[in-house]
């Protein structure tokens, strides 16, 4: 177990000096000040060099590490994206420009946004964007905004949002945080959304149809078309959960399908790095019908020069401060520009290729329900594994000491003991079948000695947490002054 820099410590030893001060002295009240001095660390630079190093070598990254993180989409992002990033023209203009209104000494900066516009709508077959929603679940709450001021301003009482039992959690929270009541329905034998029992809950007061395509599974739903259709002939709208655009990208655009709205994670499909929680970037796209309620921030072009619309009277108003996380969206636009057209089409072919490859390699080890070819992703099943005592959970820590991050497990919730797998396009085939050997030497090593697996991992600095202790009584604080 790695030292903290309080435990590294030696008195009286300096990393840096720091200059006299050139400031007047201000005195303080004699509350403000401690009672006695801070308990700091001392260390040296290479201390303090050597020490976050260390660290940082213990940790998975995708520069070092494969993540076959099923749903969340985390290949690899192109460094020169994070160059133009950096750039002074993007990184350095004072976030308040925008508020006064100063447009001329941006006018880079706005024309990426409304180019970025533009391809997002050719991409998904959308009318309009904004690029301000902050995150995936942000972009989900402002869709269903929107879809809620239609329905008010033309005096729809609508009570329900359809949502399939496959859905990603945001779903479902996302709608009971707008107000609506979530009706769930649930799968059928070939993995979609079960289309007699959607007919069955359809009605007035439906407001939304919420669901993902391909879904959680990685399958593709055959019948989009026709509930999309059923949907408007109630008058409510379909809303497109954009996590999973990375297996259609350029292929098949949702506007055409049917979809009202579309929210899109460009720090998955387009990208970013978004491990840790962050950072995120969900535009949102709209058809004309939805236009008039957009957020209170956009770009459009006069003459030759890019200024700031006028908001609409009907608009819901602000939901992010500025532009979202900017930088996230000149990321997304720089991978496009590399990319091209063509590029982006191959993003969905590999990817759809590099997963039928794993589904292809792994199923014959374990339990898979559905037909045919899988999308981005595959689902796996452990449960016969389960019956003889090794679980997903112990197939995942096993993974761990050969340099793997784990894929996602238990979820699908529909789907017991779970592994979900995501090979995103970047990765080569060698490193496919690393992986998929490794998962196959787990499965034959649980068949000779489950009881093995109670040591996984052994090469970390911690093997296995009680993990219902870590989560009921977390406490990570150290003491320090002991």
């Amino acid at each position: 177990m790695s030292q903290t820099l309080f435990e590294k410590s030696h008195v009286g030893r300096h990393g840096i000096k720091l200059p006299s001060l050139d400031v007047p002295q201000v005195s303080l009240d004699s509350s403000l000040l401690r009672s006695q001095k801070a308990n700091l660390p001392e260390l040296s630079e290479l201390d303090v060099v050597r020490h976050f190093t260390e660290l940082s070598n213990k940790n998975f990254s995708i520069d070092a590490n494969f993540y076959p993180l099923g749903s969340c989409t985390m290949k690899y992002n192109p460094k020169v994206q994070e160059r133009i990033a950096a750039l002074e023209g993007f990184s350095a203009p004072h976030p308040h420009l925008i508020t006064n209104n100063q447009v001329d000494a941006i006018q880079g900066s706005l024309q990426v946004i409304k180019e970025l516009e533009g391809y997002l709508k050719e991409i998904v077959g959308m009318d309009h964007f904004t690029l301000t929603p902050q995150a995936g679940a942000h972009g989900e709450m402002t869709g269903l905004m929107l879809i809620g001021a239609y329905h008010k301003k033309k005096g729809n009482k609508k009570k329900y949002v359809i949502i399939p039992d496959s859905a990603h959690g945001t779903n479902p929270a996302t709608a009971s945080m707008v107000d609506y009541e979530v009706i769930t329905v649930k799968s059928g034998a070939k993995g979609d959304m079960d289309l007699e029992a959607f007919k069955a809950v359809m009605s007035d007061e439906v407001a939304a149809v919420m669901i993902t395509v391909p879904n959680t599974l990685g399958l593709f739903n055959p019948n989009i078309k026709e509930i999309c259709d059923i949907a408007h002939s109630y008058d409510a709208l379909m809303y497109y959960d954009g996590a999973n655009l990375n297996a259609i990208l350029g292929t098949i655009r949702p506007g055409d399908v049917g979809f009202d709205v579309v929210h899109l994670n460009l720090h998955k499909t387009f990208a970013t790095p978004h491990g840790g929680g962050g950072p995120g970037a969900g535009p949102v796209g709209v058809k004309e019908c939805l236009r008039e309620f957009l957020p209170d921030l956009g770009v459009e072009k006069s003459s030759e020069s890019y200024i700031f619309e006028t908001p609409n009277p009907t608009t819901i108003g602000k939901i992010s401060p500025f532009f979202g996380n900017y930088l996230v969206l000149i990321k997304a636009y720089a991978y496009m520009k590399v990319l091209g057209s063509d590029g982006m089409i191959n993003v969905s072919k590999k990817a759809v290729l590099n997963a039928n490859y794993v589904l292809a390699k792994l199923k014959p080890y374990f339990d898979y329900e559905f037909e045919g070819f899988c999308m981005h992703e595959c689902v796996l099943s452990a449960a016969s594994l389960a019956k003889d005592g090794v679980r997903a959970l112990d197939i995942a820590k096993y993974l761990l000491d050969f340099g793997l991050h784990a894929p996602t497990i238990y979820f699908p919730l529909i789907v017991k003991e779970a592994i979900m797998i995501e090979p995103t396009e970047s990765e080569s085939k060698e490193t496919i079948d690393y992986f998929c050997q490794k998962v196959i030497d787990a499965v034959e090593l649980a068949k000779n000695d489950p009881s093995a697996f109670v040591n996984f991992p052994m090469t970390l600095p911690i093997s296995r947490a009680d993990e219902t202790k870590a989560a009921r009584e977390l406490n990570i604080r150290f003491n320090c002054c002991g």
